[in-house]
């Protein structure tokens, strides 16, 4: 069953953060993972929500999913996210 990891994105160091979309497709690749968004045009509809970034990556399932975001590999790369953003992310089961 797929799996989604879905994160709202406020970036607060550019070129930091350039730094983070260099590396981490690859290791999202090894761990099956595929983007569906990423920072394209949001639309709010209701709630007035407007993300200035958003993302959302499909894994072949919430194992690993789970095994990307806790991996050796993305740690450091994480690290970079997270000094260069504030986050908010989830991982959710598909159907």
């Amino acid at each position: 069953m797929a799996a989604y990891l879905v994160a709202e994105v406020e970036i607060t160091d550019r070129a930091a953060y350039e730094e983070y979309r260099k590396q981490v497709p690859a290791i999202i690749a090894r761990y099956g993972g595929k983007y569906l968004a990423r920072g394209g045009k949001v639309e709010t509809k209701e709630g007035g929500w407007t993300p200035q970034r958003f993302v959302i990556l499909e894994f072949p399932s919430m194992d690993q999913a789970r095994k990307f975001y806790d991996s050796g590999e993305y740690a450091p790369v994480l690290a970079i996210r997270k000094k260069a953003s504030k986050s908010k992310l989830i991982l959710v089961e598909g159907l």
